[in-house]
């Protein structure tokens, strides 16, 4: 049977609109693809646009069982809002104010054409895209440097703890190594900053926390507009999520203070070449072993809130009477 008339008609509609955004935003697709190719920090924004396709393949049909409300003003008003932002980005030369409206411009055609229902269940996509666009520089060094400060806290006071002389100078770590006359220095660069890992890690448990429990359009409380704040998925994805930032930080501190007792130890070069790349792949792993098992925590308690509620819910039976026994009772 050959396509119908009405599919074929959207099937156009979608790819002229399609077209239409790439068209628009060639230049910016183009840098963000440069970004995540040469820059390290968002380098695992190369397989964000496999993840967003993956998710809405797999959930396609929970998606199409969304009703389509479709709100032409306020979707309408998000396009525009959009193109004056990429149009104000162009202009003061404003390079995240152009991908921001990107992210933009996609949730109004959503919210122009299904709704925001829709909407909803595609903020997880959208969340990813948006944690994949990097972030201006004077932001970034905002983060990064205090970041710097604390993993090079961190080492100078694990490696007092071992009895090692050292001492800090800001972001510099100057130690002895053993069997040697002269000091040497460890400089926390913004590689060790922790800032890679926790950009990472962020957008990893985002993945994790969605796959694991993703949400589902026929949840009790789906079909109100707040009713998903009451949801289990919710609140077990924030707490994921949330637990992603101190874990990439401290395990990076940790990375960090490693490298310098073995600096004492084996000498400066450790900081480069093998270590640090081992040390870098290590550290990631047990970063999402730590993600993994907070999961675990938090799916250990569910099932037992979740039987205590169907408990309390679950009427006791009615004992019924035949007439034959209540007509031996009243002989009684």
């Amino acid at each position: 049977m050959g396509m119908s008339v009405p599919a074929t008609k959207k099937l156009w509609q979608g790819l002229a609109i399609s077209f239409a955004v790439a068209f628009t935003y060639a230049t910016v697709l183009a840098k963000l693809a440069n970004d995540w190719w040469n820059d390290e920090n968002y380098s695992h924004g190369l397989l964000i646009p496999f993840v967003i396709g993956y998710i809405v393949w797999v959930q396609r049909d929970k998606l199409a069982a969304v009703p389509v409300r479709s709100n032409m003003f306020w979707g309408g008003a998000g396009v525009v809002c959009a193109l004056f932002g990429l149009w104000a980005g162009v202009a003061g030369a404003e390079l995240y104010t152009q991908r921001l409206s990107l992210i933009l411009i996609l949730a109004g055609i959503i919210v122009y054409f299904w709704g925001f229902r829709l909407l909803q269940w595609l903020l997880v996509p959208l969340g990813l895209l948006f944690l994949a666009m990097p972030i201006p520089a004077i932001i970034f060094n905002k983060i990064a440097f205090p970041l710097q400060l604390f993993a090079s806290r961190c080492a100078v006071w694990s490696m007092s703890l071992l009895g090692i002389p050292v001492l800090r100078q800001g972001n510099i770590i100057e130690l002895k190594p053993l069997n040697s006359f002269d000091t040497k220095k460890l400089e926390v660069v913004e590689a060790c900053s922790g800032i890679r890992s926790l950009m990472t890690l962020v957008t990893l448990a985002v993945v994790f926390a969605y796959f694991t429990h993703s949400p589902d359009p026929n949840d009790p409380g789906s079909g109100t507009r707040f009713g998903w704040l009451k949801s289990y998925w919710f609140w077990r994805s924030v707490i994921i999520v949330g637990s992603a930032v101190p874990i990439a930080i401290l395990t990076n501190a940790f990375r960090v203070s490693g490298t310098g007792v073995l600096a004492h130890y084996y000498g400066t070069q450790v900081a480069d070449g093998f270590f640090h790349t081992f040390s870098g792949w290590a550290i990631y792993i047990v970063a999402f072993i730590l993600l993994f098992g907070i999961g675990m925590i938090i799916d250990r308690f569910k099932p037992a809130q979740a039987d205590e509620k169907s408990e309390r819910k679950t009427p006791e039976p009615a004992v019924s009477i035949s007439p034959a026994v209540s007509a031996e009772g009243s002989e009684l």
